[in-house]
C-alpha cells in the first residue's frame, strides 16, 4: 500500500473521536486498516479493496494476526460494493452496528476476557419547535397536514439535519414551513421523550426567535393553515396541547424575569472543534445580554 492510500484510509474515517492514525506494518494478504486510540482497526471497503473468492481467506489471516497483537474492536466498514463481504463476516462472529444509504458498518470484539466495550449508535432523534412572537404579541403558528390531532395548532419545526446546529435548524425549519426569516432568541425549553420513531428516544428542543420578516407563504406540502395568533387566544384555544401551552408561559416568564437562555461559541482544545454552549443570561433593560462566560457574545447573537 502506497503512502498515499494510507493517508487516504485515515482521511477517509470520520476520525475527530477515534483519532485514527496508521497501521504501521501489516503482514501480506491482510488487511491493513486504520488504527483508533481504543487499539481497535477499522476497514474500509472503499480503500482496501479484496474480491469475493478472496475474501475469506484474507479476512481469517488478518484476524489471527489482529487476535495475535491483542487488537480490541474489529469494524467493517462495507459498501454497497463491497456487499458481498457481509455473510462471511457475519460467519466470522461479525455483528451490525449501524448503517446507512452506502454502506453498513460490522463489528467483532476480539478480547475474550472482557466484554464487549462498543458504543451503541444513535439513539435519540433530535427536533427542534420554534416560538416566533411579534411585537404585537402574536404567535407563529403552524397547523399540519398529517397532525396527530386534526386541525391542531403547533409551532413550526422539525427535526435536525446531520452537522446542523440547533439554532441553524429552527431558523430553517421555520422558513421553509411559512417564510418567515428570524433571527435567535432564547432556548426555551427540552422535552425528553422515549418510543419515538425506530425505536429511538426523541429529543425536542423548543427556543425563541425573533422575526425579521412577516408575511406567511406556507409549505403546502407539510402545512394546512398558518397563521399569526394572538398570545392570549393561543394560551386558551382548546386545540393547542398544554406542553405547547406551557413553552409560550415559560417564554413570557423568561420575558418579565429578564433572563434568556443563550449560546456562544468555543473551541476545544485538544480537538481543534468548535462546539456550542448554552447557558443562562441576564438581559438587561436596554437589550444587552450579561452571560457568566467570560467569552459570552455580549450582543446576544450566537457566532454559529
Amino acid at each position: 500500500m502506497s503512502e498515499q492510500q494510507e493517508s487516504n484510509i485515515v482521511k477517509g474515517a470520520d476520525s475527530w473521536f477515534n483519532k485514527y492514525t496508521a497501521v504501521e506494518s501489516s503482514p501480506e494478504g491482510t488487511f491493513k486498516g486504520v488504527k483508533d486510540r481504543f487499539n481497535g482497526i477499522t476497514v474500509d471497503s472503499s480503500m482496501e479493496t479484496c474480491s469475493t473468492d478472496s475474501f475469506p481467506t484474507v479476512l481469517k489471516r488478518s484476524l489471527d494476526h489482529w487476535i495475535q497483537r491483542k487488537n480490541r474492536g474489529i469494524w467493517f466498514k462495507v459498501h454497497l460494493s463491497s456487499a458481498s463481504w457481509i455473510p462471511e463476516l457475519v460467519n466470522n462472529g461479525f455483528q451490525f452496528h449501524h448503517a446507512k444509504n452506502s454502506f453498513v458498518m460490522l463489528y467483532r470484539w476480539l478480547p475474550t476476557e472482557e466484554s464487549a466495550n462498543i458504543p451503541p449508535y444513535s439513539h435519540t432523534m433530535v427536533g427542534v419547535g420554534a416560538l416566533v412572537m411579534n411585537e404585537r404579541n402574536q404567535v407563529l403558528v403552524v397547523s399540519e397536514n398529517y397532525a396527530l390531532i386534526a386541525g391542531s395548532w403547533k409551532l413550526p419545526g422539525g427535526y435536525v439535519e446531520p452537522n446542523e446546529n440547533f439554532i441553524n435548524a429552527a431558523i430553517r425549519e421555520v422558513e421553509e414551513e411559512t417564510n418567515i426569516r428570524t433571527k435567535f432568541d432564547s432556548v426555551i425549553s427540552i422535552r425528553h421523550a422515549h418510543g419515538a420513531g425506530f425505536g429511538c428516544s426523541d429529543l425536542y428542543i423548543v427556543m425563541a426567535l425573533t422575526p425579521l420578516t412577516e408575511e406567511i407563504s406556507k409549505c403546502n406540502r407539510e402545512i394546512a393553515k398558518c397563521e399569526w395568533m394572538d398570545v392570549n387566544v393561543y394560551l386558551n384555544h382548546p386545540k393547542v396541547h398544554e406542553t405547547n401551552r406551557n413553552f409560550v408561559r415559560t417564554y413570557l416568564e423568561y420575558k418579565r424575569l429578564g433572563v434568556r437562555i443563550d449560546c456562544i461559541e468555543e473551541m476545544h482544545q485538544v480537538l481543534k472543534k468548535r462546539y456550542n454552549i448554552y447557558s443562562v443570561a441576564k438581559v438587561s433593560e436596554d437589550g444587552s445580554v450579561s452571560s457568566s462566560s467570560d467569552n459570552s457574545n455580549k450582543s446576544g447573537t450566537p457566532k454559529l
